[in-house]
């Protein structure tokens, strides 16, 4: 499984503190992990796959997908939860997604027409 755990910062191209500041963990922790020195506790387990969206059949075994597959709803339901979690200290985040929920029917078709309109541009060169 540490080959595993590895295998997954790799992938999500994040450092050894990156990857332990998501996980509430130190560096060190991390490391042992990856290397065998340190068992990794089922907590840790719960938190990879929930923080990451990892299979956990397939950390454990090697098994399946590294990934849970979502659909556009799921990735949605992933992203709120993460803004409003207490630990989300990402303020700027805070306030656009607060700001994004209290758009009404208008506003959307408003960014939407915005939207089409950069893609245009961006199309164009």
């Amino acid at each position: 499984m540490n080959e595993r755990l590895k295998e997954i910062r790799l992938k999500l191209n994040m450092s050894q503190d990156e990857f332990a500041d998501k996980l509430g963990l130190t560096k060190s922790a991390i490391s042992g992990h990856e290397t065998g020195r340190r068992n990794i506790t089922e907590q840790t387990i719960v938190s990879i796959c929930r923080e990451f969206n990892v299979s956990r059949t397939w950390l454990e075994s090697g098994v399946g997908s590294m990934f849970i597959e979502m659909d556009r709803d799921d990735e949605i339901t992933v992203w709120a939860a993460s803004v409003a979690r207490p630990s989300n200290d990402n303020e700027y985040m805070k306030k656009f997604a607060h700001m994004l929920s209290k758009l009404n029917e208008e506003d959307w078709k408003v960014l939407e027409k915005m939207a089409k309109l950069m893609e245009e541009e961006h199309k164009k060169g």
